[in-house]
């Protein structure tokens, strides 16, 4: 598989929930693409922020709160994957340029 190929496959593996971004970090790790490194930080930060944000939208216990939460991540979700099978390294809105930053050592 060439370079290019695997930084695909590991950018679109890295949004498949928890397990799928363990897998892509780990074959990002043994053949490491700029591709790869972009959307392993992109999922993480989502993933990140949809954590902290449900965790904060059910202490605040309003349930449209936590529909507008979880629906908003999933929209960040599409358009990361999105921009992974298109093999594009553009940033989620909002907080993907941070996550680059945030996350830079992976």
């Amino acid at each position: 598989m060439e370079t290019t190929d695997n930084g695909k496959l590991v950018a679109i593996i890295s949004y498949f929930s928890l397990i799928g971004w363990i897998i892509a970090l780990i074959l990002n790790n043994g053949n490491k693409t700029a591709l790869g490194s972009f959307h392993i930080r992109q999922a993480l930060g989502i993933m990140c922020v949809g954590v902290l944000l449900t965790m904060l939208a059910s202490f605040v216990s309003i349930p449209l709160l936590s529909w507008i939460v979880w629906a908003g991540v999933v929209v960040l979700w599409i358009l990361g994957i999105i921009s992974a099978i298109q093999a594009e390294m553009k940033p989620v809105p909002v907080l993907g340029e941070q996550f680059q930053e945030w996350f830079k050592g992976l």
